[in-house]
């Protein structure tokens, strides 16, 4: 109420956020925390030339939410607090470290499917695509983005085809950028698994999108979800089109189905990398030719192997 009664007073609002943050240590007061959450973004909104104020409203947030994941709670925000975000992002686009922080925030906030499909509704994703194509060194704010375009473009009813489409290019970006480092080249991977489900690539873009999620596999083949979301990607992808199971095949920097042996071979105890390998290698021999190919790589062997460790799966 104290907050509620002086939106346009600065000091009001900064000293409101301040004797919340106060409460963060406290567990008894963490219900309460937990409906602050537009009074604090709408404070944000209201004054957003403050850098300060957004600092510390955003570090607010972030801890609310950190707390909220621990506790198994999911917040799941509402379209007013999802604009007040996004208005936040377009005032303070430039700024590369506040905007690390806000993509961590936002990130968090989508894992709720209701918090996802609100900034969905509410136009975040082309200020995504320009933040990553802006800060594409930045590997904090690329995993961030990466894991919130997951969360967008995965949903079932998904309307927003052309404005996804447009993410391929910034999103291989991405991973050709850090295909070193495991975190942010795992959750670009996850992107582009979404951008496949979705059926955003063109003809012109399955070998190359191919080729580049095998590098991934290759640079990173201790991670399993890498290699997991990398193919069930490569799945998506050959499910839409033969080229890019023949780009597989045929990669230049080697045979992908040594690679697919390898990474069963590193990871034979891990039922979801188990199940990623069996769907891609599914989608693969719906082709004839690939599946001849196939067959005189002895992936059969390979396969039977995977039956006798997983005979219940």
């Amino acid at each position: 109420a104290f907050m509620q009664a002086s939106w346009d007073v600065e000091e009001v609002q900064a000293e409101g956020i301040q004797y919340l943050a106060s409460f963060v240590e406290d567990k008894t007061a963490f219900p309460y925390l937990l409906t602050c959450t537009e009074v604090i973004t709408l404070a944000m909104k209201v004054h957003t030339d403050s850098l300060d104020l957004q600092v510390e409203g955003c570090t607010l947030l972030l801890e609310i939410l950190s707390q909220a994941l621990k506790q198994g709670v999911m917040m799941a925000l509402d379209e007013s607090v999802a604009s007040c975000l996004l208005h936040t992002v377009r005032k303070h686009s430039e700024n590369e470290e506040f905007l690390s922080m806000l993509c961590t925030l936002l990130m968090m906030v989508s894992a709720s499917e209701v918090a996802a499909e609100n900034l969905r509704k509410v136009g975040i994703i082309p200020d995504l695509l320009s933040i990553l194509r802006r800060f594409l060194h930045n590997d904090k704010i690329c995993f961030s983005c990466c894991a919130v375009l997951w969360s967008l473009a995965v949903s079932e009813d998904n309307a927003d085809q052309a404005v996804l489409a447009s993410a391929l290019p910034v999103t291989s970006a991405v991973l050709q950028e850090h295909l070193h480092n495991g975190v942010v080249a795992e959750s670009a991977c996850s992107a582009l698994w979404a951008l496949a489900l979705q059926g955003c690539l063109a003809d012109s873009d399955y070998e190359p999108t191919a080729a580049l999620l095998l590098d991934a596999l290759r640079m990173n083949p201790e991670r399993a979800r890498l290699v997991q979301n990398g193919c069930l990607a490569l799945a998506s992808l050959v499910r839409l089109s033969e080229t890019a199971a023949l780009a597989i095949l045929l990669d230049s920097k080697g045979s992908g189905t040594e690679l697919i042996k390898e990474e069963y071979h590193l990871h034979s105890h891990q039922p979801g990398v188990a199940e990623a390998l069996c769907l891609l290698v599914n989608e693969m021999v719906q082709y004839d030719d690939v599946m001849l190919n196939m067959r005189s790589q002895k992936m059969e062997k390979l396969l039977s192997e995977i039956k006798l460790q997983f005979p219940f799966s």
